[in-house]
């Protein structure tokens, strides 16, 4: 049996959408355990170019279940939108199923999630406006709407009657807007209903039944480390959890079951939003990764902003998520560089650190220290056995596994699913 966390180690957008559909073809169960759509994972494979954004990267593989877990916030209106783009494409989405208990973004929690960012001005945290922190807020005030709430359509709109109550009064008294419709919010939720009671359903007899056929079990992180309400950059985070431990609490699997923790790290450091990044280059180095790597967001369309592989920061993911196992992307982005840089590690007023700061205001003044190396400035997308990389790529790569304390089991070097390099087993 292996269960295996696919996590994000940066700022999210490290690529784990393809990593998981390349180990998806051997898996029977691939579970979303985290987030809402305002993740986005871009996968190249044989069926052509897709980008999701709630729907398991695992989808393309017939045979393997896929399952939005319990601990991601769905919007009704975006899942059936994917659904439909996909199967016009060809894809098969019978094997996808919901958790009963993942919650559910209402209306009210994509217009409020715009009400505050506009009432905070310049102080705005930058998220996507898709109501995931309003979500995930109700999720532990209590106030939350689950899909298996769907199922029952009078007890839905009690429910439903009790917490838009509360809402509209927030809406109308604090930010002055209209409050929304009861019936219109309902008779909506209702025909979601009709559409997806077919994936809607418990999900403990699925993992059980998987666990004991000790085939393989993928669990799919969304967004990065770096996003993490506990030890991401407070507060220019997300609103639940990326790392390793929740893949168990969002997914409903025992974390004594996972045996692999595969950390995904883009050989750049890439970020959307605000808040600092102590390696961005705001030069044409920059600019050149960007535009060679098509860094813009999934979800947002937001340009990323680019810099240097931060081996302080990495060093700090693989830690707090237990890797035993990297997956490291976009190699052969750097392969036009004739210098490469890696931040070794932090200066603050003139003095060297040595942990990574939980204070904003501390990693703001964090200056790094680079270590160069030289670039191999050749073509590395067809490449795919380790011993054929240039010399420097593979002097970086082995550079980079000694600054964050882990080995890489694979390396990217491009967006379709064959561009890979494996260099030991996953299972």
């Amino acid at each position: 049996m292996s269960v295996i966390a696919l996590v994000g180690g940066q700022w999210g957008d490290e690529g784990k959408g393809k990593i998981t559909d390349l180990l998806a073809e051997k898996a029977s169960l691939v579970i979303r355990f985290s987030g809402g759509d305002n993740a986005g994972h871009t996968v190249i494979n044989p069926l052509g170019e897709f980008k999701l954004h709630l729907t398991p990267s695992g989808i393309f593989n017939s045979n393997t279940t896929c399952m939005l877990g319990n601990g991601v916030a769905i919007n009704p209106a975006v899942l059936l939108q994917e659904i439909e783009e996909l199967q016009q494409r060809g894809v098969d989405t019978s094997h996808l199923i919901i958790s009963d208990r993942a919650h559910l973004i209402m209306p009210y929690h994509t217009l409020l999630d715009k009400l505050d960012e506009e009432r905070k001005g310049k102080k705005a945290i930058g998220t996507t406006l898709k109501g995931i922190g309003p979500a995930f807020s109700d999720k532990t005030a209590r106030l939350g709407i689950r899909a298996g709430d769907l199922l029952d359509k009078a007890a839905f709109k009690e429910r439903l009657s009790t917490v838009l109550s509360l809402k509209n009064d927030i809406i109308t008294k604090i930010y002055g807007a209209e409050p929304l419709s009861l019936d219109g919010i309902y008779n909506t939720y209702c025909e979601y209903a009709d559409r997806f009671s077919g994936f809607i359903r418990e999900t403990e007899s699925v993992i059980r039944e998987a666990l004991a056929s000790k085939k393989m079990i993928l669990l799919e992180g969304a967004q990065g480390a770096m996003l993490d309400p506990d030890f991401g950059s407070y507060p220019y985070v997300t609103s639940s959890s990326p790392l390793a431990a929740n893949a168990s609490i969002g997914s409903g699997i025992g974390f004594s079951n996972i045996n692999k923790v595969l950390g995904v790290y883009k050989l750049y450091t890439t970020r959307v939003g605000e808040g600092p990044m102590p390696t961005e280059l705001n030069d044409e180095t920059g600019d050149l990764i960007r535009e060679r790597a098509h860094e813009f967001g999934t979800t947002t369309g937001r340009a990323r902003r680019c810099g240097w592989f931060d081996a302080m920061l990495s060093r700090f993911t693989v830690a707090i998520n237990g890797c035993n196992g990297l997956a490291l992307t976009r190699l052969d982005i750097l392969d036009a560089l004739p210098v490469i840089k890696i931040c070794t590690g932090y200066i603050i007023d003139g003095k060297p650190i040595d942990y990574f700061p939980s204070r904003i205001a501390e990693l703001a003044k964090c200056q790094p220290v680079y270590e160069e190396l030289e670039g191999w400035q050749q073509d590395t997308t067809g490449v795919r056995e380790y011993k054929k990389l240039p010399p420097q790529a593979q002097k970086y790569i082995k550079r980079v596994e000694e600054l964050v304390s882990c080995r890489a089991d694979i390396i990217s070097v491009g967006a379709e699913r064959n561009q890979t390099i494996i260099t030991r087993d996953i299972i």
